[in-house]
């Protein structure tokens, strides 16, 4: 089976992301790519840390996380058509590094779509844009994992015709009926009887809100036009550090780093004792110790 191997580098200008940061949260999106995502969707990842673009090896698709851009943050493809995304900087990146990950093991090229009934009433079958992040990606909606705040992201089952009690929509268990949103998420779609890409957003106000995008033209993935008009990573970089997921996420981080802290001081112990005298090297006795050796009868006698 393909494993999707991810890297996460850090080209901060002003190195606000230390090393040991940046392993942390790889750490964590490696957790939730495994444990969570991967048995709702059969994609296969790893994600691994490095201090510098030119350490990433050949194969590798790059989380990138940078200062401020001005809306070009999100996904992108490089001159070779493979994904990479560049995530902007906050206090709760983790939540948008994770954003952008799911998406990526979703749809690692910002072109796949899935036919449904459209949430506009006067359309009928149309094709989804496959982001599985952006209908529950506001932080309210996100988990923990080792202390780090991530995404929420629907399951395969939130493209189901009519909705089923008992049938999990997304991870969280947020969303409650297929082809929804929820509250700063949005959904995207090509309508084939017009050609044109829809939205329903619900950036602001009580209730949700459709949005005509019209044809798409040009060359370059999907996704990478959306994002250029929704600028998501913009707005989970500007409302993460202020949410409550994400204040209520920094005591557990400061618990699971003292329980590290522990744990790595037990550790140093024993390799101090070890380096002194290690018990297993007195595990075996020789056999026969101490007892006088019986003599090989000479061979014809």
């Amino acid at each position: 089976m393909l494993v999707n191997q991810l890297a996460l580098v850090s080209e901060t200008k002003t190195n606000q992301i230390t090393p040991s940061q940046l392993t942390r949260v790889a750490a964590a999106l490696q957790k939730q790519a495994t444990r969570d995502f991967a048995p709702l969707w059969q994609v296969n990842a790893t994600v691994d840390a490095f201090d510098r673009l030119e350490d990433v090896p050949v194969g590798y698709w790059p989380l990138i996380v940078v200062d401020q851009l001005s809306g070009a943050a999100g996904y992108h493809t490089d001159e070779n058509g493979q994904p990479f995304s560049l995530i902007e900087y906050s206090d709760s990146w983790s939540l948008t590094a994770s954003h952008e990950m799911l998406e990526m093991l979703g749809d690692p090229f910002g072109n796949r779509v899935v036919s449904g009934k459209s949430p506009h009433p006067d359309q009928g079958q149309v094709e989804f844009l496959v982001e599985v992040s952006d209908p529950s990606e506001s932080e309210e909606f996100g988990y923990t994992v080792n202390g780090m705040l991530v995404s929420d992201f629907f399951t395969p089952r939130f493209y189901d015709p009519v909705t089923v009690p008992g049938v999990r929509y997304s991870f969280g268990g947020h969303i409650a009926a297929p082809r929804t949103i929820l509250r700063g998420g949005y959904i995207s779609w090509r309508d084939p009887v017009s050609d044109e890409w829809w939205q329903q957003t619900w950036f602001e106000g009580k209730a949700p809100a459709f949005r005509q995008l019209g044809k798409l033209s040009g060359g370059g993935s999907i996704r990478e036009a959306i994002d250029a008009q929704t600028k998501t990573v913009s707005r989970l970089a500007a409302s993460g550090p202020s949410s409550e997921p994400y204040l209520a996420a920094r005591p557990l981080r400061a618990r699971a780093h003292e329980a590290t802290g522990a744990r790595a001081e037990a550790w140093r112990a024993q390799i101090g004792r070890l380096k002194q005298s290690n018990p297993a090297a007195e595990a075996f006795t020789a056999k026969g110790k101490g007892k006088a050796k019986t003599k090989a009868k000479p061979k014809g006698k």
